[in-house]
């Protein structure tokens, strides 16, 4: 019997819905988040549905690499019902900004996972502050990259000059952050001192 990591899981999910919304407009418009349809017809089910598809096979492929590389390490912390719960909430939580927003503009639609996978890479932050994460092949201690990412999509949520949902990624990273947060306080002081030492050894 083949044992699946809830990891593995959401990924195949996500390449499967993805594809068959890619190629069937009829999937794409019927899943992605609306805000102005759900706020009319109380579609709630987009919040979530919306997070399993992508606007094109390079959007895809870029969130599954990254929930492929952090998600089996939240995983294996947190266990498969929290890691589930934790992708589920930021998928939501990520968006409602998003949907108060819009949701009087008829001509607004978003989509992607982003906001959930930022959610499992600032949780695996909060776990290992001072692992390296390579952003375009260049390394970046982890918290480094958090403080970065976070002032970026801020920017760019308050600049919206793309047609990106920053502010999915902005308050999916929140996400990770709280619930990790919440579920250990310790962790917290715990990241500020690893993080403390490492600059401190660095400078020696």
């Amino acid at each position: 019997m083949i044992n699946l990591s809830v990891t593995t899981i959401l990924i195949v999910i996500n390449c499967v819905v993805s594809y068959l919304a890619l190629n069937n407009p009829t999937v794409m418009n019927r899943l992605i988040l609306t805000p102005y349809w759900v706020e009319r017809k109380n579609e709630y089910y987009r919040f979530i549905t919306s997070g399993f598809i992508h606007a094109n096979f390079m959007h895809l492929a870029f969130n599954m690499i990254s929930l492929y590389f952090f998600g089996y390490i939240v995983e294996s912390k947190l266990g498969g019902t929290l890691f589930i719960l934790l992708y589920l909430l930021a998928l939501v939580i990520s968006d409602i900004p998003t949907y108060l927003k819009y949701k009087n503009n008829s001509n607004y639609a978003s989509l992607g996972a982003s906001g959930a996978v930022s959610a499992i890479i600032f949780a695996s932050i909060l776990f290992y502050p001072v692992n390296l994460i390579f952003v375009y092949f260049i390394p970046v201690p982890a918290f480094m990259f958090a403080i970065l990412y976070l002032a970026y999509s801020y920017y760019m949520d308050k600049r919206s000059g793309d047609a990106v949902n920053h502010s999915a990624h902005f308050y999916g990273a929140v996400v990770g952050l709280v619930f990790v947060g919440a579920l250990d306080y310790t962790l917290i002081p715990a990241m500020f001192t690893t993080i403390a030492d490492a600059v401190l050894n660095f400078f020696r």
